[in-house]
């Protein structure tokens, strides 16, 4: 997971690293050659040379970046972050915490490369937001009844396969739940959750194709009240946000089903398209929480690393591969890890 990316950055610190020591190496020759200069002019005693020189090259032993300094070396890991999907304000963020740190600072020679991997690592895990425990929030929150999820996303992102994968850790868990087949708009939808919920041996509600889905949902969660189910699990069709009835539709999804938790899926290996499109449904629908799948095949990590800090909620779940077992909770600790961090 994120190997290219990893690899990128590890290429990057070591190319600012070198383009400093170059860049100082060029300022410390062009002074002595000035010191040279001023004593065949007889401008500096020729006893007072070594001393001199000696005082110049001290300075390529410890570094002092100016601004100008950081932003002509800044380039070389801004373009990898940008190449690898990381969303400019994620950039932003990054670029404002590392001139923070060097600019105006001695660094020695030895440290410079280090100093840049420290506030790298100590920038991202402000900006990797710690999930919530959703299996200890449903067991506190379905005591008075069912603990509602509606999940979202667009065509192709896994969705229907990710509630599966939800359904059956609830169970796990011994969280009982039930499915709700509110996708009426894609053909083999319903087939597709229904043959999920028999394998998991779990209900599911459905209705035929062009149904309203917010009354499937109600039906869902009545029969859960019912039967005292402690996890409703909402299915709705892959909409773009830019679609206004789809979205429209959603909203009263929300609004008949008044969910506890408003899931959105996207693919990790969409990158930035990913973080745009979470970000358009918070605005317009509102989210709670972040599942990215297909993030085993990920090497570039933009998504991951960014859609928190854009959308301000937490990813809860990375998909990392076909089977059900096959959801991990998101660690801060393994992201910053796998870019060599």
């Amino acid at each position: 997971m994120f190997g290219f990316l990893k690899e990128k950055i590890k290429s990057a610190v070591t190319a600012i690293k070198n383009a400093v020591v170059k860049q100082k190496e060029e300022e410390v020759k062009e002074e002595i050659q000035e010191v040279e200069t001023k004593i065949e002019e007889g401008e500096v005693q020729e006893e007072r040379k070594e001393s001199l020189i000696e005082k110049i090259k001290k300075k390529l032993t410890t570094f002092t970046l100016s601004e100008a300094d950081f932003e002509r070396v800044f380039w070389e890991l801004e373009k990898v972050l940008l190449e690898n999907n990381v969303a400019v304000s994620t950039i932003e963020k990054i670029h404002k915490d590392l001139r923070k740190k060097l600019v105006g600072q001695s660094i020695k020679r030895g440290e410079l490369e280090q100093e840049i991997k420290k506030t790298l690592k100590r920038t991202l895990e402000e900006i990797l937001l710690e999930p919530f425990d959703l299996i200890e929030r449903i067991k506190k929150e379905s005591k008075d009844g069912p603990y509602v999820i509606v999940f979202f996303g667009i065509n192709g992102s896994g969705k229907t396969t990710t509630i599966a994968k939800v359904a059956h850790m609830l169970q796990k868990h011994k969280i009982s739940c039930i499915l709700a087949a509110g996708d009426t708009f894609r053909a083999a939808s319903i087939e597709q959750l229904s043959e999920h919920a028999n394998k998991l041996g779990i209900e599911i509600v459905k209705n035929k194709y062009g149904s309203d889905p917010a009354a499937v949902a109600f039906d869902a969660i009545a029969h859960a009240k019912a039967r005292n189910i402690k996890a409703v699990l909402i299915d709705t069709a892959g909409r773009m946000h830019s679609n206004v009835n789809l979205m429209e539709e959603m909203k009263k999804i929300c609004k008949v089903a008044k969910p506890n938790m408003r899931i959105f899926i996207g693919e990790a290996i969409t990158g930035n398209d990913a973080v745009e499109q979470a970000r358009e449904f918070d605005s317009k629908a509102g989210i709670d929480a972040i599942i990215l799948t297909k993030a085993d095949v990920d090497e570039k990590g933009g998504a991951s690393i960014s859609i928190g800090q854009v959308t301000g909620k937490p990813i809860l779940y990375l998909g990392m591969g076909q089977n059900m077992d096959d959801l991990e909770p998101f660690k801060k600790e393994r992201i910053i890890k796998s870019v060599g961090l």
